[in-house]
């Protein structure tokens, strides 16, 4: 008659049953000898204090008699009515528990937010719940102060941010207990790393464009000293010695010219590119540079990408952020590793995806991985340029750049995702795209 499951464990659930075996038994027996009956083989404890069954109780019967009610009980039982609907349908979740941790409210926002629906809890203990719901009521009722920000769970396979704050109910006619409301704020801490990582960027820009300008005139005159060199002398070992110099200042040279492209990048309104590039065929030209930069077949490469993607872009600016990323994961795999390219559709955005089976990325490298100067290679085989070139490209490409280390699914690797927009169905001139897509 109640509609209850066998595995049913809520109190409120359990007293309802236990009501209704005592009102069953009273048809028969008679109310005495019902309540003895159901006091000594289902008894449970009264506290002095007025307990959550009472709102629960109180709740099913107006709902129950709420037909019958007239003049000011039919006023009130309104009011009670308007202000639970007003909590229900409030745009944030909201929860309410007793001082015995019994959950007395569970909103729809809270519902839609945990995944857990409000008649499956409410009238249950807190410690019930799934995680990590337990833990962070409970951190919030424990806390001195609050609200607590941003606090780290998972919720929907995802990483979220929320933020709780509670209030104590207390009063002369207050039955106790919290009030707990919880924010998703998870979009806006995004937003405000992105401000945070784009701000570090412009100030990096800065320096970068004096400090290239710095370097760029000295070097030129070292560079001129050291070929000069080479006609005043016929010594071995100082001809050695200038093609040294000659070697190091062109790779200051290179460095100070990727500086000032990072400086530079953005500055300009440019449209965006919107070529139709098919990624397979892009994968494929930056596999060949791979191999022709690097002899030995030590680590093994997969082009997966369908041949139907198409994205608009730049093919050549495209080429340059793949062979990096190609050389990065490469760089990061042992002798018989192995690196792979996926590319797929996504609504209106095709995702691209170079991913390897090397140690992984440090968390504290990987919070400044597409900053200059950011790497993860010993001195002196890495500028730390690569990446936050790349991530200027994607970004005049209005795309975006993920990184995920370990991939979801896997102990070691790292993934690289890039995010681009598809190019329209209709009349694509493609850029080397496959015949046999």
């Amino acid at each position: 008659a109640l509609n209850l499951t066998h595995d049913e464990r809520r109190p409120y659930a359990l007293r309802r049953l236990r009501d209704r075996i005592q009102a069953n038994l009273s048809g028969l027996m008679g109310p005495s000898v019902a309540r003895d009956i159901v006091d000594r083989y289902l008894p449970y404890r009264h506290d002095e204090t007025p307990g959550t069954d009472d709102i629960h109780f109180v709740e099913s019967r107006l709902e129950a008699y709420r037909s019958r009610l007239t003049g000011l009980a039919r006023e009130l039982d309104g009011l009670r009515r308007h202000h639970r609907q007003t909590l229900a349908h409030l745009p944030v979740g909201l929860c309410v528990l007793g001082d015995d941790g019994e959950i007395t409210l569970w909103n729809q926002a809270l519902a839609e937010l945990s995944g857990i629906p409000g008649d499956s809890v409410v009238g249950s203990r807190r410690d019930s719940l799934p995680a990590p719901w337990p833990a962070l009521l409970a951190g919030v009722l424990d806390a001195p102060h609050t609200p607590l920000y941003k606090q780290p769970a998972r919720l929907h396979g995802r990483e979220c941010f929320l933020t709780l704050q509670q209030a104590t109910l207390s009063g002369l006619d207050s039955r106790g207990g919290s009030v707990i409301l919880v924010e998703d704020h998870t979009e806006m801490k995004w937003l405000e790393e992105e401000l945070v990582h784009a701000a570090r960027l412009a100030s990096i820009g800065q320096l970068a464009a004096g400090v290239a300008h710095e370097i760029g005139n000295p070097i030129t005159g070292i560079s001129s000293l050291a070929q000069n060199l080479r006609f005043d002398t016929s010594d071995p070992a100082l001809l050695e010695t200038a093609d040294h110099i000659q070697e190091l200042t062109q790779r200051v040279t290179r460095i100070v010219n990727a500086l000032v492209g990072f400086a530079h990048g953005g500055r300009q309104a440019l449209p965006a590119p919107s070529e139709a590039v098919a990624l397979k065929a892009i994968g494929d030209d930056a596999l060949h540079l791979i191999h022709l930069a690097r002899s030995g077949e030590d680590v093994g490469f997969v082009n997966a990408s369908p041949g139907h993607v198409v994205v608009k872009g730049d093919a050549q600016r495209l080429t340059q952020v793949m062979v990096n990323l190609l050389g990065n994961a490469r760089d990061a795999c042992k002798v018989g590793g192995e690196v792979i390219i996926e590319a797929g559709e996504q609504g209106e955005y095709a995702w691209w995806r170079v991913t390897d089976d090397g140690e992984g990325i440090a968390p504290s490298v990987k919070d400044h991985l597409f900053e200059p100067f950011t790497t993860t290679k010993p001195p002196g085989e890495g500028t730390g340029l690569g990446l936050s070139v790349a991530y200027q490209i994607i970004n005049e490409h209005q795309g975006r750049i993920e990184c995920a280390s370990p991939p979801s699914g896997r102990s070691r690797g790292t993934a690289i995702t890039l995010w681009l927009p598809l190019y329209p169905q209709d009349d694509r001139p493609l850029h080397g795209q496959d015949t046999d897509c």
